[in-house]
């Protein structure tokens, strides 16, 4: 793998490479290298498996990290591709022309993150939440407790316990505890 850094930092502006394991490694790009150094590592370097592509919402950063992971199946080697984009204007290139499965992806980064992937196939097309008008979910600043409160209500004849005085009247009903 030091090779393949080494020649990935003749031309591209790699930054905090992370070696996890003998066969994970992972390294940070900017932004508008991001998709070149990903074909670069399908085209020659051999990485020709699209293994994911996720997010993280770093919310105090004002940012998000994509993360691409790719898999050399003749090395047996996985890199991870980090690359921070800006929160407020959530966008970054797409990569289905290089692999098909990054639609899917990339749609539900969309949903979920409001991660735009201008160009991509479907992209603002409903993914899973059909119908969904609030932020999107996995953004940290989305209150999930909040939205549970507001769109379900208490059903009748629910209650809620203290789990641990609960558990006692049920494990030991006769008050042996």
């Amino acid at each position: 793998m030091k090779e393949i850094i080494q020649r990935l930092k003749q031309q591209f502006t790699i930054s905090n490479v992370n070696q996890q394991r003998v066969d994970l490694t992972f390294l940070s790009v900017k932004k508008e290298q991001a998709v070149s150094l990903i074909s670069y590592l399908r085209d020659f370097e051999k990485f020709s498996h699209l293994v994911f592509l996720t997010a993280v919402d770093r919310v105090e950063d004002i940012q998000f990290q994509l993360t691409y992971m790719l898999h050399n199946y003749n090395t047996h080697q996985d890199l991870g591709i980090r690359v921070l984009i800006d929160r407020e204007k959530a966008e970054m290139a797409s990569i289905h022309h290089l692999w098909k499965q990054a639609g899917t992806y990339q749609r539900e980064l969309k949903e979920m993150f409001g991660i735009d992937f201008p160009g991509s196939p479907r992209v603002d097309e409903s993914f899973i939440l059909e119908g969904w008008d609030n932020i999107p979910p996995m953004r940290r600043d989305f209150d999930t407790k909040k939205y549970s409160e507001e769109t379900y209500f208490p059903r009748p004849g629910r209650e809620s316990h203290d789990p641990e005085s609960y558990m006692k009247s049920k494990l030991y009903p006769e008050g042996d505890a």
